[in-house]
C-alpha cells in the first residue's frame, strides 16, 4: 500500500461519508478508484475493502434517515432479500475473476450509471 498522510485519509473518509450519506450508498464510486490509485490496492481488493468501509457509513446514514422518518420500510424489505442474494453471488464472482476483468466490469457499470443519470 502506498504511503498516504493520515490527514488525507481522514479528509477522503469525510468526503466518502458525505457522498454515501447524500446518495445512499454511492460512495463506492469514489472509494474504489481512491483505494486503487492512491493506496495502490489491486482492483479486487479495492472493491472488497470498499464494502468493508461503506458498511459502517451506511449504518450511520440509515440511522439518520430513520430519525427523519425518510425510509419506506414496506418497499425496502423485499429489496433486501434480493440484495443479500446478489451480494453473495457478486462476492463469489469477484473472487473467481481476474483483476482486469473485474476492473472492466466496474468501468462498464460506472459508465452505464453515468449514461442512465443523463437519460433519466
Amino acid at each position: 500500500m502506498k504511503k498516504v498522510k493520515k490527514l488525507h485519509i481522514i479528509l477522503f473518509g469525510a468526503l466518502i461519508g458525505i457522498i454515501n450519506g447524500f446518495f445512499g450508498g454511492g460512495g463506492g464510486m469514489v472509494v474504489v478508484p481512491l483505494l486503487n490509485k492512491l493506496f495502490g490496492l489491486e482492483q479486487k481488493k479495492a472493491q472488497a475493502t470498499t464494502l468493508f468501509v461503506i458498511l459502517p457509513i451506511s449504518l450511520v446514514s440509515t440511522i439518520v434517515y430513520m430519525c427523519y422518518n425518510s425510509i419506506d420500510f414496506k418497499s425496502g424489505w423485499p429489496v433486501i432479500v434480493g440484495i443479500i442474494l446478489g451480494g453473495v453471488i457478486g462476492a463469489t464472482a469477484l473472487n473467481k475473476l481476474n483483476n482486469k476483468v473485474v476492473k472492466g466490469i466496474f468501468i462498464f457499470f460506472m459508465f452505464l450509471g453515468g449514461i442512465g443519470m443523463l437519460i433519466w
